[in-house]
């Protein structure tokens, strides 16, 4: 083996290193409570690609309030050195009526994305998985009026999300 492919993955393999040092460094600093997002927003690109509309429509609309609300203690839209929080929403999932939640007849639906953060230089800092889920009991009006019913489950999945946020970001 030459010496040029040696010092090629011997410099590959540094940067590997260095990749996982800065993760670990930046999950911590993430931990440090000094963190502050000077923005947050939804992408629900592929949740439309997936579920298609309305459902990736209420999400857009509900998420946003929830995160800001969830995390107003680490908010400084003001601070320009400030991070990003992206939340990615990949896919809902609607549990059968009468299923195995946590109520009798209850159903667990489920939401599933991802907390991007980036940092003041649009590089990304941390992504952490994150699913969530909300029970849903079915009532004699969720018939007549079906739509409405699943607009208050996905709001109520939007909500368990943002919930979990602090926590699953080690704030």
């Amino acid at each position: 083996m030459s010496i040029s492919a040696l010092t090629r993955r011997a410099a590959i393999g540094n940067l590997g290193a260095f990749g996982l040092l800065s993760a670990s460094a930046v999950r911590t600093a993430l931990a440090d409570s000094a963190v502050r997002f000077r923005e947050i927003r939804v992408d629900v690109a592929p949740l439309r690609a997936s579920a298609g509309d309305p459902t990736a429509d209420w999400v857009e609309q509900a998420l946003p309030e929830d995160l800001t609300r969830a995390l107003s203690a680490y908010l400084a839209p003001a601070e320009r050195n400030g991070a990003t929080l992206v939340a990615r929403i990949q896919d809902v999932n609607f549990g059968q009526s009468g299923g195995r939640g946590g109520a009798s007849g209850a159903s667990p639906d489920s939401i599933r994305g991802v907390l991007i953060v980036g940092g003041p230089r649009a590089g990304i800092a941390a992504q952490t998985p994150l699913r969530a889920s909300a029970a849903y009991s079915p009532s004699a009006a969720d018939q007549a009026l079906i739509e409405e019913a699943y607009h208050e489950r996905v709001v109520a999945l939007a909500r368990a999300f943002a919930g979990r946020a602090p926590g699953e970001l080690g704030l």
